[in-house]
């Protein structure tokens, strides 16, 4: 499953044009078409790749999952995904033999172990159809503290009990706010004091070597080869160290899930006194883009309407082509099956595509977003608000009253000031939908969150 950096640059040599002669396989019809959307796979604004729906979130029997994994594949390819990955929990298993013994579908809260993740792999060779349909085989790193984190492409794999997956205080704040007559007072006072502590971020460390770590290190490998995503950023109080970051992994660490589920993670823990995990995150230095996952714990893989999902813009639909992909952000979540959105920002004489750079200070910013969920979707009222660093939740730059274009009508687009910005990610709302209930009046008068692009970063 793994590859090496020769692998990885000979077979994006010897099949660099497979999209750009035709579409083949699924990626010759309209995205989601198996759900009936009309629309088209091919952006408005970057012409030579193409739209691939994709889930990269999935569980099944082989950890705490209730399907059967030898049918996820094929029911997330029936129900109009191009890209999908199978990522069962990895938590205590890497040298325990769990319960279950040698029985790979017995439902095992300790995780998968080696049989498993050998398992995993076949069943997406098994899957994988070049240019029709690209299967993932990856693991989720299960910190019941820290967080959890998704990780695609590796040859091996490690858990939390062998990489010290605990925090050492990072959520302490967040656990006592809920503690009855004590939580008011305690809760915020902790919370900065564990932030500020040398010893903030210390348990993330270990499974940031391992990632860092050569895959052939006796024993317990590593995942050099790998990519990685923030998983329900702030579900788990430690919120990965409050995102301490590394350095070394800031471009393969590629994404965090804006959408896990139905629920918009822009507003994780703003109830309880807690930052947005987005501003945390990236203000953090992670150059993260934006996914959506449907983490699908059941039977119906694939078949999820409500739930979310990513849009990756390929340049083919294999593993290198996806691979490649989510190595430039060139995706974004949703939360509408069928929908396509692409956006590109131009300042400081440059224009970029989501997921880029900006270089210096541009100041003012014209912003255009591709935006089609099918033919129903054309006039369709809607508002897109630029989001830029912020307190407790990421400030509101600009917000844009939008009209869904026909094709034959200019795409959207708009000027904002970014000012002294260090990142903008433009957010997508339905205001005939209700809100997130969590929402303050500001946020709440956009009306229901459909999409985020991934980011556009300003460098000094």
């Amino acid at each position: 499953m793994g590859l090496n950096r020769r692998q990885f640059l000979s077979a994006g040599v010897a099949s660099g044009a497979l999209l750009f002669a035709r579409p083949l396989g699924a990626l010759a019809n309209p995205l989601g078409s198996s759900t009936g959307s009309s629309a088209s796979r091919v952006s408005r604004l970057f012409p030579g790749t193409l739209l691939a729906h994709a889930d990269l979130h999935n569980h099944s029997l082989m950890s705490d999952g209730n399907g059967d994994p030898e049918q996820a594949f094929a029911s997330m390819r029936a129900h109009g995904l191009d890209i999908a990955a199978l990522t069962d929990h990895a938590t205590t298993s890497k040298f325990v033999k769990p319960p279950c013994g040698d029985n790979t579908d017995c439902h095992s809260l300790l995780g998968i172990d080696e049989a498993s993740w050998r398992r995993a792999g076949e069943l997406a060779d098994a899957a994988q159809d070049d240019g029709a349909f690209t299967a993932l085989r990856g693991f989720e790193w299960s910190s019941p503290t820290l967080g959890h984190v998704n990780v695609w492409f590796s040859q091996t794999w490690v858990d939390p009990l062998h990489t010290a997956g605990a925090s050492t205080g990072e959520g302490l704040g967040q656990w006592a706010r809920e503690v009855p007559g004590l939580g008011g007072v305690a809760g915020p006072a902790l919370d900065p004091v564990v932030e500020a502590s040398p010893a903030n971020g210390t348990t993330m460390r270990p499974f940031y070597e391992w990632l860092n770590g050569d895959p052939d290190t006796p024993a317990i490998g590593g995942g050099l080869d790998a990519l990685a995503g923030f998983n329900h950023p702030g579900r788990e109080p430690g919120r990965f160290g409050y995102f301490s970051y590394d350095g070394r992994l800031r471009d393969r660490l590629v994404s965090m899930e804006i959408f896990n589920r139905s629920e918009d993670y822009l507003f994780e823990g703003f109830d309880a006194g807690q930052p947005s995990p987005l501003s945390q995150c990236l203000d953090a230095g992670w150059r993260v883009g934006m996914l959506g996952v449907t983490d699908e714990h059941g039977t119906v893989w694939g078949n999820a309407p409500a739930k979310g999902r990513g849009g990756v813009w390929v340049t083919e639909l294999t593993r290198e082509g996806v691979r490649e992909a989510m190595l430039a952000r060139r995706f974004f979540a949703t939360v509408v099956e069928g929908m396509r959105v692409d956006a590109a920002a131009t300042g400081a004489g440059r224009r970029v595509r989501m997921g880029q750079a900006l270089p210096g200070r541009p100041g003012r910013v014209r912003f255009e977003v591709d935006i089609d969920g099918g033919s129903d979707w054309t006039g369709r009222a809607l508002n897109v608000q630029v989001l830029t660093s912020g307190y407790p939740l990421p400030t509101v730059t600009h917000a844009q009253d939008v009209i869904v274009p026909s094709a034959s009508q200019p795409v959207i687009s708009f000027t904002a000031d970014l000012g002294d910005a260090t990142w903008a990610v433009l957010r997508i709302t339905d205001p005939s939908q209700p809100a997130d209930k969590r929402a303050p009046a500001d946020y709440a008068s956009f009306g229901k969150a459909i999409a985020y692009t991934s980011p556009f970063f300003i460098e000094s």
